[in-house]
């Protein structure tokens, strides 16, 4: 099979694919006026066939894992409809899903029937109230019921993703730690990311995720073994509890030397880093089934162009104005 390589011999398995711009919660970090229409982009976002055979490609390239991301994936009224199609791939072994949990209760089962295999859940605090203060949404114990739904519905294992903030959740590592002693959960831990809309919250709240690995190592907390098609945290397991820790530290020395994702905007742009370029654009060979040759050639040829790191150390957002925008 084909494979995804660039010019610095990383291989590609792994695609993130946005459905969907759109959010109906307004994280301090992500939206926090709501969501606003992207002004450079009018088009729609890509329909279910696209998805297709968007994904088709990518599939006959190598990869292995896809996640549907957003904005917010479950607003999509076909979103079961996509699921199935990306799982049509008999290549693509993974199919996750990135939500902020809202519509987990009501329609969880119906995704893993669709063909569903992994999911991650945005939860920032454990307290109902600095929830609502960093979604915007009195919407905490509806998450946190729908989490248990997903185990109900038989996943063995949940991700719940907290954007790491200085005095804010850096300071409940213990109730974290409570939290995942009895449960199957890999809590990530990322940290703050600068965008062009976010960097007075970045100089305000960032921290480094080090911070938790100082904590955790004394702890017992042991770093486990990455898999190709992982993301990009850094696992740490202890024999006392169920749960697991997870770190995304994407200021890291050496952080981009792992990378093995590829990312697919809502509206059809082949972006090689989230906090790279305005994207290779790939929606006019999305048309027809067709042009399958002509599109894997052209996300293969787009790799030549992907650089060794990003550059946010220096500041430099690239054109992610926000996290919604193609899908973090």
């Amino acid at each position: 099979m084909p494979q995804l390589i660039d010019a610095f011999a990383r291989k590609f398995y792994y695609l993130r694919l946005s459905v969907t711009d759109v959010c109906n919660f307004r994280c301090t970090y992500c939206l926090p006026d709501g969501y606003r229409p992207n002004g450079t982009t009018n088009k729609s976002f890509l329909s279910l066939d696209e998805i297709r055979r968007v994904t088709h490609a990518f599939a006959e390239l190598g990869t292995e894992k896809v996640r549907l991301t957003g904005g917010e994936p479950s607003l999509r009224r076909d979103f079961c409809e996509i699921i199935a199609a990306v799982r049509s791939h008999a290549s693509i072994h993974t199919l996750a899903v990135t939500t902020n949990g809202y519509r987990l209760e009501r329609d969880i089962a119906n995704w893993r029937d669709a063909g569903l295999t992994a999911l991650n859940v945005s939860v920032d605090s454990l307290d109902a109230r600095q929830f609502q203060l960093i979604t915007g949404q009195d919407k905490f114990r509806q998450v946190m019921a729908g989490i248990d739904a997903a185990f109900a519905a038989g996943f063995s294992k949940v991700k719940v993703n907290t954007v790491l903030m200085r005095n804010v959740n850096d300071i409940h590592l213990d109730s974290f730690l409570a939290w995942i002693k009895t449960r199957p959960i890999q809590l990530r831990f990322i940290e703050l990311m600068e965008t062009g809309d976010g960097g007075d919250l970045f100089r305000t709240r960032h921290v480094s995720g080090e911070t938790i690995r100082r904590r955790l190592e004394p702890m017992g907390w042991q770093l486990q073994p990455r898999g190709r098609s992982d993301g990009p945290a850094l696992v740490f397991r202890h024999p006392d509890y169920r749960g697991e820790i997870g770190l995304i530290m994407p200021y890291a020395k050496d952080f981009c030397a792992s990378c093995n994702r590829l990312r697919v905007s809502a509206t059809g742009n082949l972006h090689l880093c989230l906090f790279g370029e305005d994207g290779i654009p790939l929606r006019d060979l999305l048309g027809e089934d067709a042009a399958l040759e002509s599109l894997k050639a052209r996300i293969s040829g787009g790799l030549r162009l992907k650089k060794q790191t990003h550059f946010l150390h220096q500041g430099n957002t690239g054109s992610t104005r926000n996290l919604s925008f193609i899908g973090g």
